[in-house]
């Protein structure tokens, strides 16, 4: 024990004299103990259960009644939420208080919930309302009184900060829709669970009609004893739901975390993937305190000190270091994670609860950390234990003994048995994926020794600069392997879930089975006459400034009641060609112009066919001997009418379009007809709930608005995600050693500039250091990485309901982001390497000076 305390201090005065490199190491192991302690504690903190609700919900109460439409039995479960109900061909009539204190006695208080569309600044915002008497003392706890006070009186509402946030002020009058009421506003109130929530909240019916029609409404009541199961029983017979505060108080048993096979193998794939890459992140850095402490270390053996005791110091550091950057981690991740979701829950509308640390899972993170830092230690301190006394103190450099390089045989063996995994887990889902993948990761890590000492072979026939830093890297082997692997791990991963995440997108693109394009919106209003039309359009113009309106057409019956149009598939095809996401099966009216609109370009073809009188389908499997099958459905109608008319298949725009695309003159001879009462916009920069509020309470007629997207947008900022990943492990293991290449270079480098090599050949150096570690990893990731991510395509892309033989890429969507794997393998090596050259010291330091 005296040697441990001795090995301690030795770590702790070590730590505080090499300031960088210890900043270094508390980084590397520190930030993934604060980035998965901060998960934790928000996901914890955002996670409310019914217990942590009961102010919100029940305020002092003893239990919240909610009535149903109708008088059937309903089941519920412990927090009072329905499961189950009776059906009923006709609503009952309201309940009245004096019946409900017959089921159950106790003090009543009537209250109301729904949403209205709200008039601010910007338009129609969608806004929750809650009306109960907030002044009772039985609604102690529902809102927090910020500023002002609660309604006194019908029109007069109290409203939550975040409307407030979108312009709302005290005294102001909001103008609501659906029911058209006009309320003051007197007060500000915050919800205790939903702080980001936009909310009024009034007397009840003082904006609300009143409600037995489905919605949240009923009373709080106050009961001389707590309101028990058969109570609950009792009053759900009669279709009334109940959340009582006795038995949700005792409902919640908490989260005892994941109890199935399939989640425990999760979460130990990446306790495993965790380590592993902190660890080669980490030992360079740990290798760097070696050989700065060679002469130190040397001097503790010469004096009688064993390689047990040697072992002892450099595993000291590893548990110094790596504990206080876990505790570090840990106490900053809390802090982190609980401002972060304060910030969500405010801005995001998420849920929020009281401060709640999981501490077991954080203690466990704080625990990983200093495992991680233990064994990130284990080579140095077997190195340190092997090291030659003499030669050390000779100031001789050390170099990694020749001979074998690693274990590659049992590199190559798991490697192997990695990819034959691979293709037996093509369809046994995505953690089949990642466990066979994982096995590859060990298999190069193991490998990697051995792929460092065969590229340094090459040195011979580079130029100076690359020659030099590639020897160099051969004769320290183990201090470059680390590094690459750690390069090549992140590499791996960040190619694998850039290829299977791109080709999601691109599948589900491949799948919307829309007739617009990406990027479209589309207006369509019913039932409307040519003025109101004209109102349409004035506002749409006003709402998509610039956006160039393309004039569509709508489909009606001879009254003029809108029509619904949607194509057939043919019989020998339904089950293959109509996949369960081909949900549109659109059909559009359409002219010249709006087909145009649809292909982007002008296609002479399609067009002369549109002119005919034929159908335009954009999906050939429909076409069955010149004819698509079309069926109608007009509104009030239960079963859908078809038809048949001539067609041609074209190519649209996007691989991601299908539907048909019919004349007006088709239609005609269906007995349908059309009207103007569509428009077509290349713009996606709108609120499509807000302006089809805005559009409807216009016209007072039904309006839509539909924005397609696609999913270009969310795959650049996923993309962007995992190449900002790559960036931070890439550049942090490339730059540790590069630092330790550096330092161990330097008497080579002072020689070089002896004899007159000039300041940008050391820079030349040393970026050519990091362009072959970060290089080298890179590639080998990538090739690793292609192969995972292809396997990975499979669970991804195929949905789960096609046949999935073994080594059949044809039911897949393999789709390859190419721009992105250059800016993972090219990139980022070529920044390392323009980093390192950048901030490498140049200045000349004489080893001895000569009087």
């Amino acid at each position: 024990m005296s040697a441990f305390r001795a090995a301690l201090r030795i770590s702790r005065r070590d730590a505080l004299r090499f300031k960088g490199r210890t900043a270094l190491i508390m980084v590397m192991i520190g930030l993934p103990v604060l980035v998965i302690t901060a998960v934790l504690t928000g996901a914890a903190t955002t996670s409310i259960t019914g217990r942590d609700k009961l102010d919100s919900t029940l305020g002092a109460a003893d239990a919240r009644i909610a009535t149903s439409p109708s008088r059937t039995p309903v089941e519920q479960n412990s927090d009072g939420e329905i499961t189950n109900m009776r059906p009923s061909d006709r609503p009952g009539r309201p309940w009245t208080p004096a019946e409900i204190g017959a089921l159950l006695q106790g003090r009543l208080l009537r209250y109301q919930a729904n949403v209205v569309e709200a008039r601010l600044a910007d338009g129609y915002t969608r806004t929750d309302v809650f009306e109960v008497d907030l002044r009772d003392p039985l609604t102690r706890g529902m809102r927090r009184l910020v500023e002002g006070r609660f309604a006194t009186a019908p029109g007069e509402v109290a409203v939550s900060p975040a409307l407030i946030d979108s312009g709302v002020r005290m005294g102001d009058t909001i103008k609501t829709w659906r029911p058209d009421r006009t309320v003051r506003v007197v007060g500000i109130a915050e919800h205790p669970n939903r702080p980001g929530l936009r909310e009024m909240l009034a007397l009840p019916e003082g904006l609300l009609p009143h409600q037995n029609d489905g919605n949240d409404s009923g009373w709080l009541i106050d009961t001389a004893a707590p309101v028990q199961r058969p109570d609950v029983r009792r009053l759900n017979k009669v279709g009334l739901s109940v959340k009582s505060r006795f038995l949700i108080e005792r409902s919640d048993a908490g989260d005892s975390g994941p109890r199935d096979l399939h989640g425990l193998v999760e979460l130990g794939v990446a306790v495993v993937l965790i380590v592993t890459e902190t660890v080669l992140l980490a030992g360079p850095a740990f290798a760097v305190g070696l050989r700065r402490r060679r002469r130190e270390l040397a001097v503790i053996a010469a004096q009688g000190g064993s390689g047990r005791h040697l072992k002892t110091i450099v595993l000291a550091d590893g548990l110094v270091l790596g504990g206080v950057a876990a505790l570090l981690g840990a106490a900053l991740g809390i802090g982190a994670g609980l401002v972060a979701e304060w910030f969500a829950a405010r801005w995001l509308d998420w849920t929020h609860g009281p401060a709640d640390v999981p501490w077991a899972q954080v203690l466990g993170v704080a625990a990983l950390g200093v495992v991680s830092a233990l064994t990130a230690a284990i080579v140095p301190a077997i190195q340190a234990s092997r090291q030659s006394p003499v030669h050390v103190l000779a100031g001789r450099a050390a170099v990694d003994t020749p001979g074998r390089a690693g274990r590659p045989v049992l590199g190559a063996v798991l490697v192997l048995l990695g990819l034959v995994a691979l293709g037996f887990a093509l369809h046994r889902g995505m953690l089949s994926v990642v466990l066979a993948s994982t096995l590859v990761v060990f298999g190069l890590v193991a490998l990697m020794p051995w792929l460092v000492q065969a590229t340094g072979r090459l040195a011979g026939r580079l130029p100076l600069p690359l020659r030099l830093s590639v020897r160099d890297a051969s004769r320290h082997r183990v201090r470059t392997a680390s590094a690459t692997a750690a390069v090549m791990a992140a590499t791996m991963a960040a190619v694998a879930l850039g290829i299977g995440v791109n080709s999601t997108y691109v599948s589900r693109d491949e799948r919307r089975g829309s007739t617009v394009p990406a990027g479209t919106t589309v207006i369509r209003a019913y039932k409307t006459d040519d003025q109101k039309w004209a109102r349409v359009r004035a506002l749409v113009q006003q709402k998509l400034p610039g956006a160039s309106l393309i004039n569509g057409l709508e489909v009606t019956d001879a009254q003029g009641d809108p029509v619904t149009l949607r194509f057939a598939w043919p019989e020998d095809c339904k089950r293959r060609c109509n996949p369960p996401d081909y949900v549109f099966h659109s059909v559009a009216a359409a002219d010249e112009g709006v087909l145009a609109f649809l292909q982007k370009r002008r296609d002479p073809q399609a067009a002369a066919a549109l002119a005919a009188g034929k159908a335009v389908a954009f999906e050939p499997r429909i076409v069955r001997d010149g004819m698509v099958t079309l069926q109608t459905e007009a509104w009030g109608e239960t079963s859908a009418k078809t038809f048949r008319v001539p067609a041609v298949a074209a190519a649209a725009a996007e691989p991601g379009q299908g539907g048909v695309v019919i004349p007006p003159s088709a239609l005609a001879s269906a007995g349908l007809k059309v009207q103007q009462r569509a428009l077509y916009a290349a713009y996606t920069d709108v609120d499509d709930q807000r302006l089809t509020t805005e559009l409807t309470a216009a016209i007072g007629d039904q309006a839509s608005v539909f924005v397609e997207r696609g999913t270009a947008e969310d795959r650049f900022v996923t993309l962007l995600i995992l190449l900002a990943a790559a960036l931070v492990l890439v550049l942090g293991g490339t730059f540790a050693a590069t630092g330790l290449a550096a330092a161990d270079m330097r008497q080579d480098l002072d020689t070089l500039s002896a004899v007159g090599g000039t300041a940008r050949v050391r820079r030349l150096v040393v970026a050519a250091q990091a362009a072959y570690i970060s290089g080298l990893g890179a590639l080998v990731g990538l090739v690793a990485g292609t192969v995972s991510g292809i396997a990975l395509t499979w669970p991804l892309t195929r949905g789960g309901y096609r046949t999935m033989e073994l080594f059949n890429p044809g039911a897949t969507t393999i789709a390859v982001p190419w721009l992105f794997l250059a800016g993972v393998v090219v990139g980022l090596p070529l920044l390392a390497a323009l980093t390192a050259g950048l901030f490498t010291r140049t200045r000349l330091v004489l080893a001895r000076r000569v009087a």
